[in-house]
């Protein structure tokens, strides 16, 4: 290999090819919350198989229900200072680190995806529920799904590179 390959950034490193990506995400994080949101009944459980239902209910709060009685706005600003915290280390990470970049546009998407739902609705479509007879999981959707997803991404980055790499 060359200099010049090893130098490559990697794609989502780059401002054009991120921008598609976290676009693409929040689009079809919307079009399914629209299509859960018209079709399926609220707060009634559609089992797809034993431990997975599609369960439609508002999150007035952050992951998990956290917060659901602060305010809205505080919610807001919180989540558009976190969107603007993983930009920022975006632009310092390292531009070979895959990992880490597709672990920040994920990010940067869920948390779009769920800001665009507090806009436009005053809550969060969520709509995933994984469960048992005597234990459930929080109620979820795609946008959490790609925060959880890109946190992942992040770790397994810093957990693979080696320890002497540029940040």
């Amino acid at each position: 290999m060359t200099e010049q390959t090893l130098e490559r950034p990697t794609l989502l490193a780059r401002p054009l090819p991120i921008l598609i990506f976290i676009v693409i995400a929040v689009a079809l994080d919307q079009i399914v919350k629209i299509v859960v949101d018209h079709t399926l009944p609220l707060q009634e459980p559609v089992h797809l198989f034993p431990m997975l239902a599609l369960y439609r209910t508002y999150n007035l709060g952050v992951a998990f229900s956290m917060l659901s009685g602060m305010d809205g706005w505080f919610i807001v600003g919180m989540r558009l200072i976190i969107v603007a915290f993983v930009i920022w280390l975006w632009h310092r990470t390292n531009k070979q680190r895959t990992f880490a970049h597709l672990g920040y546009a994920l990010i940067i998407a869920g948390a779009l995806g769920n800001l665009i739902d507090r806009f436009l609705y005053g809550h969060v479509i969520d709509y995933i529920l994984f469960h048992t007879e005597t234990w459930s999981f929080a109620v979820f959707n795609l946008a959490d799904s790609f925060i959880t997803i890109g946190a992942g991404c992040v770790i397994l980055d810093e957990l693979i590179q080696p320890k002497n790499a540029d940040r």
